[in-house]
C-alpha cells in the first residue's frame, strides 16, 4: 500500500519513510500542504501521516481541502500539547493522531490499525437500520438512498453500533473493538469522533441516529420518520 507523508522537516520525513518502508509499505512524501494536495490527487495513496504545524498551508487546512474530494485516511502529527488542536483536527475528519515525539513501532501500528479498519469488513457486510445502510464491502453508508462521506473511524463506530443496533454497547466495547484490545484511546477522542458521525447523520435528517445512555454506552435510535 503506497502512503503519503507530509512533514516540513526533512529529517522526520526521512525517519517516517525508512520506518514504513521497512514495514512493507510504499511511501510518497510531501514537504508542504500545497504539494501534498498535488501528490493525493496523483498518487491515489491509500493513507496519508500529515503534520499539523505545516508553513503556510497548515495540516488542518490540507485536511479540510482533502475531505471535500476525498475518505482517504488521514493520521496527524502533532508537536502541540494542546487538546483542543487534536480534537479540531479529529473533527475535520482525520482518523487518528500520533505526538511528537513518538515510536516507529507506534506510528506503524496506528498505520495498520486504520487501514484494516478502513478495507477489512467486520462481520456481515451489509447492515440496515431503519433508511441507513452499511455496505462494509464497498465503504458506502447510505440515509435512505443518499450517501454519505464517513472516514473509516466513523464507519467503523457506526458498522459496530448498528450489529446490534437494540443493544447498549459500552465506551470501552466500542473503542476495543474500533482500535482493537488494549488500546489507549481518550473518551475525548471517541467523543469527537462521535458528535462528526451525528453532525453528518443529522444532516440527512437523523440527529437521533445515535442514543447516549448515561453512565452505560451508546446504541441505535429509532428513525423519527
Amino acid at each position: 500500500m503506497k502512503i503519503l507523508v507530509v512533514d516540513d522537516d526533512p529529517r522526520l520525513r526521512e525517519l517516517v519513510s525508512i520506518t514504513l518502508e521497512r514495514a512493507g509499505f510504499q511511501v510518497v512524501t510531501a514537504r508542504d500542504g500545497q504539494m501534498a494536495l498535488t501528490h493525493a490527487a496523483r498518487e491515489a495513496p491509500a493513507l496519508v501521516v500529515l503534520d499539523v504545524g505545516l508553513p503556510e498551508l497548515d495540516g488542518l487546512e490540507v485536511c479540510r481541502k482533502l475531505r471535500v474530494r476525498s475518505d482517504v485516511p488521514i493520521l496527524f502529527l502533532t508537536a502541540r500539547d494542546d487538546e483542543i488542536d487534536r480534537i479540531l483536527g479529529l473533527e475535520l475528519g482525520a482518523d487518528d493522531y500520533v505526538t511528537k515525539p513518538f515510536s516507529p513501532r507506534e506510528l506503524v501500528a496506528r498505520i495498520k490499525a486504520i487501514l484494516k479498519r478502513a478495507r477489512q469488513p467486520n462481520g456481515q457486510s451489509v447492515l440496515r437500520h431503519g433508511p441507513l445502510e452499511v455496505d462494509s464491502a464497498g465503504h458506502m453508508v447510505r440515509v435512505d438512498g443518499a450517501a454519505l462521506a464517513l472516514t473509516a473511524t466513523e464507519m467503523s463506530i457506526l458498522r459496530r453500533l448498528m450489529q446490534t443496533p437494540e443493544m447498549i454497547v459500552s465506551r470501552p466495547q466500542l473503542i476495543e473493538a474500533i482500535y482493537g484490545v488494549g488500546s489507549q484511546v481518550s473518551d475525548r477522542t471517541l467523543d469527537s469522533h462521535l458528535r462528526n458521525l451525528r453532525r453528518k447523520l443529522g444532516e440527512q435528517g437523523w440527529a437521533s441516529a445515535i442514543e447516549t445512555v448515561h453512565g452505560i454506552g451508546l446504541r441505535m435510535g429509532a428513525w423519527p420518520g
